[in-house]
């Protein structure tokens, strides 16, 4: 017989998992609209301003549908920028520090394991794409996480480009619900709900949490920015709702990552 704790960590799953898949619609329907854009603009060049206005029509139709959706993806303009080229030592550890509202938290990165993410990371950090960011969502039901990494602020940012699953053995093979068990001070990276949609957003788990290995863990948290990340979900979250904003606002001055 399923416990009600059972059943609220099954929901609390089943919930993170629409919001990912809800991101990947509407990813596809950006890609459409960049077709739609494409066409119109080749006939603008042909009959003129009439299909400018047409378009611009069309535009404010999709903006409206995807503020309609918590989970959107980011907008067109931003999908076309190719993923960092390869720079890190892959035999080398590297550390990501970010100075917050709420005091330090940091953690290590394991290049030979995650490449790709460590690099990726690495190349944002040195650009100051973090800086002024802050952690947007808060689980304190089913699973425990803060989410980071989003430029917008809002689940629906990104850096323009997606990077490859990695890592997703580390953790185990999954149970008969199909999850694994991310242990507190686990980084692991967002997705849309689909392989290899990962950007720049990425969650801190503060308590083991039983996740799909869908998600690339490719950090650990030291024992202080545990604790920090303990107390941000502690407070829980604005409103008191199991999920959402961070009632105590961890806004992001600045990220860093070094070789460690």
């Amino acid at each position: 017989m399923v416990s009600s704790d059972q059943r609220r960590r099954q929901l609390a799953r089943e919930k993170f998992q629409r919001q990912q898949q809800r991101r990947e619609e509407a990813r596809s329907r950006t890609r459409r609209l960049t077709v739609v854009i494409a066409s119109v603009v080749a006939v603008a060049a042909v009959v003129g301003v009439g299909s400018y206005l047409a378009l611009d029509g069309d535009g404010k139709k999709d903006k409206s549908d995807a503020a309609a959706s918590p989970a959107a993806s980011p907008s067109a303009s931003e999908s076309s920028v190719p993923e960092p080229a390869l720079k890190i030592d892959k035999k080398a550890k590297y550390a990501m520090s970010l100075k917050t509202s709420q005091g330090d938290i940091a953690f290590t990165m394991d290049a030979a394991k995650t490449p790709h993410t460590t690099n990726s990371f690495k190349s944002l950090a040195d650009k100051g794409f973090f800086d002024g960011t802050k952690c947007h969502r808060l689980t304190t039901q089913g699973i425990f996480v803060l989410q980071c990494g989003d430029p917008k602020g809002d689940g629906t940012g990104g850096p323009g480009y997606t990077i490859p699953d990695e890592n997703l053995t580390a953790l185990g093979k999954a149970g008969k619900d199909g999850t694994v068990t991310y242990p507190a001070g686990t980084v692991a990276m967002a997705n849309t709900g689909q392989a290899h949609t990962g950007g720049s957003q990425f969650f801190l788990v503060y308590k083991d949490s039983k996740l799909p290995p869908t998600y690339t863990p490719f950090g650990t948290m030291d024992d202080a920015s545990l604790k920090a990340v303990k107390d941000i979900g502690a407070a829980g979250v604005a409103g008191g709702a199991p999920d959402g904003a961070p009632k105590k606002a961890v806004d992001i001055s600045k990220a860093a990552v070094d070789k460690s």
